[in-house]
C-alpha cells in the first residue's frame, strides 16, 4: 500500500488537542508532551504545522463532523495529499484516504 518513500506525519493539530484533554483530566498520559514530542522527532515523525490553506478547507468542509481537530486533520490530509490514520469512521464521510486504526 505504502511505497518505500512513505513518511509518517503528525498534525499540530493532534498535540493541540492531546494537550487541552491532558490538561482537563480527559486524557492520561505515560510521559509528558514535552518529552514526547520531541522523540517523534528522532524517530522520522514529521512534523505538520497549520497553515492558513488548512484553516480555509477546513472551514469549507460540509458539517458531517463537527470536532474541530478531526475537520482540521481531514482538511490537512485533503490540501496536501495525505492518508489520515483514525479510529473514527466519520471520517469516511469525507473526500479523504483513510487507514483504519482500530485493528
Amino acid at each position: 500500500m505504502f511505497g518505500d518513500e512513505a513518511r509518517l506525519w503528525l498534525s499540530a493539530a493532534s498535540i493541540w488537542e492531546m494537550a487541552i484533554k491532558s490538561a482537563i483530566g480527559r486524557l492520561r498520559l505515560d510521559s509528558p508532551l514535552e518529552k514526547s514530542v520531541p522523540f517523534l522527532s528522532r524517530q522520522s515523525v514529521r512534523s505538520l504545522p497549520i497553515s492558513v490553506g488548512h484553516a480555509l478547507a477546513a472551514a469549507a468542509l460540509p458539517p458531517h463532523h463537527a470536532d474541530p481537530f478531526d475537520r482540521m486533520l481531514i482538511a490537512q490530509a485533503q490540501c496536501e495529499d495525505l492518508v489520515l490514520v483514525t479510529v473514527d469512521p466519520a471520517m469516511e464521510a469525507y473526500e479523504v484516504r483513510t487507514l483504519d486504526a482500530s485493528r
